[in-house]
């Protein structure tokens, strides 16, 4: 598929390469970086498609129906691409090859129905039937039921209450926004203001074929025992529904206010929310309910920031990025390029790090609030989110920055040190790092009725720990206090079977390919235990036609689905990345993975890679970036030829 993202070029946009007979991996190698160079904007940056699933299509349709903006143009396009996601049973999946995923498909059949889909349509009637069938509309999640209580499909005294009062909430107090994950803090607040407007648009059909029994289409669902947590929430629930009705109105007010101001605060210079679609358009909502009229110049760039986030297809359809990564690819090539050979002041790289500069965040943004004195520096994933930036990203820009020959060094040096310094300040108490927040390791959050979708908060993980581990040792801090703690914490969190947990990538191949590089870097020795039994791990897991996969499954049900799964190429680069770190470059399990890449590798240079192995919520929310397929090869491939990753830092 040729797509572009609001005019940009996207990653499966063919190049003019000619597949010889030579399958060597130099060849391969040579391939693969010759696309991935095609692929470089004028600007210097890379940026994948970031495809998800098709309820950011449907919900797309729905905002637009909401604020009365839909056209038929966009209706026609994003219909044709939800009906090309269906499955055969009539249903849609979250990842490729996955189940059938109910509130999915109630979502994409309701967009569908906005396209005109009649709902004796054959395809219509499966999907009716599945969700009839696994309990209809009342076993969706929150965020669906959301959604149709914006149309009065389903009542809001039926979903849980989020009183914008919560805003009061000190950042101490248990269960305040700060206490959420950055993505779920970004939804939450301007969700407040929808519970409290609780509006509801003429509703273009009903929806009664959804309905197990639509004689009683709103069943109530039965309290959880008095002591557990859940029963705790939810008569907290009903007493948010009792203060619902009688809220003090000059509170309220005050609280309404409270929630624009923040969310108007927090818009970024694009026009979008967090960088991601569910503040975004929650956003938008909130706003237009308060009294923003949709030409307000707040409302018109958070509008256009999805023109951005659009995906045209060459035969006609339309879809939409949940979000964008701009930084995550640039940094990420720019590490793959290196590692392939390029030299570092090769023009592409030089490019790569002047816009890696440019990007720098240099404002405080909400992680301040956990550490007011620390001083800001790092970057974000996304083109603009200057008030998240992340560690996970300032960690591999650092490791990529460090490759790269600029030519103003002390401008380049100036942006390392901070983003070293501010990293640094966000370790967490155990040692370890999260994605966005330090300390953000409450459980309440998730016992709340509404967070029923999704991981809430941003605990410590094993993939952004290596990261920062990896990145200090870099740097020349692998004997610094900090780092130990860091390398002390991934060996405790190891796996009874070897392998680490993956947070934002499928999974345990993932978390193994991101520590044991950086354990070997941070002086680990490859007969370490740890990095033996690693090692067993993966070579146990390698699939007989010499690749590696994994299932987003495994999130579920890691006894059958840990490491197994079609071979693809980002996952075997992930493996073959762990094991050459771990000097087992004349291994029978390398010799096998190199050369599944190197036969398996299209003519253009990159890969096939329909299967999702991108996380953003284990599980519940899967991601195919479109760019992993050749930078993860590049890499692998890159550090097989040349026997080393190139660039590592002295100590200090």
């Amino acid at each position: 598929m040729t797509a572009t993202a609001g005019g940009r070029l996207g990653p499966q946009t063919s190049v003019a390469v000619t597949r010889s007979d030579d399958s060597s991996p130099a060849a391969a190698l040579s391939r693969a970086t010759a696309h991935l160079l095609s692929l470089q904007h004028a600007d210097g940056w890379w940026k994948g498609d970031l495809e998800t699933n098709v309820t950011m299509d449907a919900e797309d349709l729905l905002l637009r129906q909401f604020l009365g903006i839909r056209t038929e143009e966009q209706t026609r396009a994003t219909a044709a691409w939800i009906r090309s996601r269906q499955r055969e049973d009539g249903t849609w999946a979250t990842f490729y090859g996955g189940p059938p995923e109910l509130s999915t498909t109630v979502e994409a059949y309701v967009a569908l129905r906005l396209a005109g889909d009649a709902p004796d349509a054959p395809h219509m009637r499966a999907a009716a039937a599945h969700v009839r069938e696994h309990g209809g509309i009342a076993a969706t999640r929150v965020f669906t039921r959301i959604w149709l209580a914006l149309f009065g499909w389903w009542p809001w005294a039926k979903l849980p209450e989020l009183p914008p009062e919560l805003l009061f909430l000190p950042s101490w107090a248990p269960l305040n926004i700060y206490s959420f994950g950055q993505w779920a803090r970004q939804t939450i607040v301007p969700l407040t203001v929808v519970s409290a407007h609780r509006p509801v648009r003429p509703a273009p059909f009903d929806l009664t074929e959804l309905h197990t029994d639509p004689a009683h289409p709103y069943p109530d669902r039965p309290l959880a025992p008095a002591h557990t947590w859940d029963g705790l929430f939810q008569r907290l629930d009903q007493l948010m529904h009792r203060y619902h009705r009688h809220a003090i109105k000059p509170v309220r007010r005050l609280a309404l206010r409270q929630a624009a101001a923040w969310i108007v605060e927090r818009q970024e210079a694009d026009g979008c929310w967090g960088g991601i679609q569910p503040p975004a358009v929650y956003s938008l909502i909130a706003l237009r309910l308060l009294g923003y009229r949709l030409d307000h110049p707040v409302m018109k760039a958070g509008l256009a920031a999805f023109d951005s986030f659009t995906v045209h297809t060459e035969d006609g359809k339309r879809w939409m990025e949940a979000c964008q990564s701009p930084v995550w690819d640039t940094c990420l090539a720019a590490i793959a390029l290196r590692d392939a050979g390029l030299p570092g002041d090769h023009p592409a790289l030089v490019r790569a790090g002047e816009w890696m500069l440019g990007e720098e965040v240099t404002t405080r943004g909400d992680w301040s609030v956990k550490r007011p004195r620390l001083d800001p520096g790092g970057w974000a994933f996304e083109f603009q989110n200057d008030t998240y930036p992340d560690v996970d990203d300032t960690a591999e820009v650092v490791l990529a920055l460090r490759r790269i020959d600029h030519p103003d060094r002390p401008r380049l040096a100036g942006a390392v040190e901070r983003a070293v310094n501010w990293s640094l300040g966000m370790q967490s108490k155990d040692g370890a790092w999260g994605a966005f927040d330090a300390d953000n390791t409450s459980r309440l959050p998730n016992k709340l009725p509404f967070c029923d979708f999704g991981e809430v908060i941003d605990p410590p993980s094993a993939d952004v720990t290596a990261h920062m581990v990896e990145m200090l040792a870099e740097t020349g801090r692998t004997r610094d206090p900090r780092t130990r703690r860091g390398v002390a914490w991934l060996l405790r969190h190891q796996e009874p079977d070897g392998s680490w947990f993956g947070r934002w990538g499928t999974n345990y191949i993932y978390g193994t390919g991101s520590v044991v590089p950086a354990l070997i870097a941070a002086g680990t020795a490859p007969g370490h235990p740890a990095i033996r039994r690693a090692v067993r791990w993966l070579t146990a897991r390698q699939n007989t036609d010499g690749g590696w996969g994994e299932d987003m499954r495994s999130y579920e049900d890691p006894a059958t689905w840990a490491g197994r799964g079609e071979s693809t190429a980002s996952q075997t680069a992930w493996a073959l990345m762990a094991l050459l770190a771990a000097g087992e470059r004349d291994s029978e399990a390398v010799e096998r993975g190199i050369a599944w890449l190197a036969r398996t590798q299209r003519p253009d240079g990159t890969w096939d890679e329909p299967q999702y192995t991108g996380t953003g919520f284990p599980w519940d929310f899967s991601i195919n970036y479109h760019l992993y397929r050749l930078v993860f090869p590049v890499t692998a491939l890159g550090r097989y030829l040349h026997d080393a990753p190139l660039g590592r830092g002295g100590e200090r």
